[in-house]
């Protein structure tokens, strides 16, 4: 299992979520921690980040060689803005 590191961004954002949404998404991300390349994740063209989707929120996040998943941004799954936060 990947050990887990969130930036602030994503921390704020998971902060202000209602409870339901909350457990959803952070079930999401330790699943990822387990596989962090399952089949319904898709990797960014040229970012070398992936996205993997819980829900009506989008999770995009990398894998960095010293064992850690790194959740970059946590977004609204039908909201460009989690891509222009990149």
């Amino acid at each position: 299992m990947l050990r887990l590191e969130l930036t602030k961004r994503a921390l704020r954002f998971l902060e202000r979520l209602p409870a339901k949404q909350f457990r959803q998404i952070m079930r999401r991300i330790l699943a990822l921690a387990s596989d962090p390349a399952p089949p319904d994740s898709k990797l960014l063209k040229g970012a070398g980040l992936r996205v993997a989707r819980s829900g009506e929120y989008r999770i995009v996040y990398e894998v960095i060689p010293e064992g850690v998943l790194r959740i970059i941004v946590v977004g609204k799954r039908n909201d460009a803005e989690v891509y222009r936060r990149l």
